[in-house]
């Protein structure tokens, strides 16, 4: 995650509940507000700290909203249901939970608004947000591999772009049918779409794996 101070900053150190108290007050005002409305000296207001507080930690309300929202998905767990597939279902219905939730919603259609006409806003995205939670996919991987459902692969290129891949179509899918579509990511819809993700996967190791054939 990009650092909200500079590393080479001196004084008192920061205050956790401080920090907390400003990142809710933020998503607060996004769905009273906006994003066009939303000023940090009424998120300071409603925060109770002086503005001041809220300058030395954030250069403007593109970090703070970013940050914001990066909070509310850093709360996403991978569960460990005993197979790739319940695990898959476990965390992309707490995705969706949180994707359902005010603040989520304005929050993260905002930001990406604002992202197509500001290079470093889309940069701070996918280092807080995207590259971040990139760690479910590594993780569920990690352990499916251990289980003998997934292949190994052991060239590092080919094992990022795979996890790049599997995040994309993930987290794409929930996205669009949440935001876009605005229709529950409910139990059958998650489970007929972990179904699908898995038989891609199959079937790429399926390919992969089938002797080559006499060209007949």
């Amino acid at each position: 995650m990009q650092s909200r101070t500079p590393a080479s900053r001196t004084g008192r150190p920061r205050s956790a509940a401080a920090d907390a108290a400003i990142l809710a007050a933020t998503r607060q005002a996004l769905v009273e507000l906006g994003w066009s409305k939303l000023t940090l000296g009424d998120v300071a207001t409603r925060a109770g700290v002086a503005k001041t507080t809220l300058y030395r930690r954030w250069a403007g309300k593109n970090e703070l909203v970013v940050d914001a929202v990066a909070e509310l998905f850093d709360e996403l767990e991978l569960p460990d249901r005993g197979s790739l597939a319940e695990d898959i279902e476990g965390v992309v219905l707490q995705f969706a939970a949180i994707l359902d939730r005010p603040e989520a919603r304005s929050g993260l259609m905002a930001a990406v608004a604002e992202s197509t006409r500001d290079e470093a806003l889309r940069e701070r995205i996918r280092t807080s947000i995207v590259d971040r939670q990139k760690r479910l996919v590594l993780e569920g991987r990690t352990r499916a591999q251990c289980r003998g459902e997934l292949p190994t692969e052991p060239d590092p290129g080919t094992a990022a772009r795979t996890v790049d891949l599997i995040f994309d179509m993930v987290a794409g899918a929930v996205v669009h049918r949440t935001l876009m579509s605005g229709k529950p990511a409910d139990a059958d819809w998650v489970r007929d779409f972990t179904r699908v993700l898995l038989q891609g996967l199959g079937s790429e190791r399926a390919e992969a794996t089938a002797p080559p054939g006499d060209g007949g």
